[in-house]
């Protein structure tokens, strides 16, 4: 991401990242999800679940993916999500994660390269999930240190907001 002329510092990336790891981790998580539960229905449609653009390591990459990530993923995320009925409670945590975040990367080439590094990560283990837990602590550390060096800002997104919080601690268990 140190390649990425759009992502403007440590607190760029970080946020960059949760928006990422957040949709893999309800990815996974969904999967579970669907062999437990019997009548399991995502509150997302098709097209912005992971498994349908992310998955795929040769999948869309370049301006198609850049162009998705704006034009499609975000506006779905942010403003398009049904926030009522049987998945309206799951719904309004994608909705909140999603309501202040940004995608700053601009080349989907090397956008690509971070989903594909992503990917490698099943959240459905345990020793997927201790290793997220450390990679996340070294993030609530970097973000600390970030101020030390004048650059540190919380970008909403970023906020690790109580119901953010709340995702990745079950996550991680």
């Amino acid at each position: 991401m140190r390649k990425e002329v759009g992502v403007d510092g440590d607190a760029q990336r970080i946020s960059q990242l949760v928006w990422m790891f957040f949709l893999k981790i309800f990815n996974d998580r969904e999967a579970e999800l669907e062999i437990v539960e019997d009548h399991y229905h995502s509150p997302l449609t098709e097209r912005p679940r992971w498994r349908n653009w992310a998955k795929d390591k040769e999948g869309i990459t370049g301006d198609e993916l850049a162009d998705f990530v704006n034009l499609q993923l975000f506006p779905t995320l942010k403003d398009k999500l049904n926030l009522h009925g049987d998945q309206g409670l799951r719904a309004q945590v994608v909705h909140n994660v999603f309501e202040d975040a940004y995608n700053y990367m601009k080349s989907g080439t090397l956008m690509r390269q971070v989903i594909n590094k992503i990917c490698e990560i099943d959240f459905n283990t345990k020793s997927d999930r201790h290793t997220f837990g450390n990679i996340y602590e070294q993030i609530l550390k970097d973000l600390q240190s970030a101020g030390n060096a004048g650059e540190f800002y919380t970008p909403s997104s970023v906020g690790l907001s109580p119901r953010l919080m709340s995702f990745l601690c079950f996550v991680t268990g």
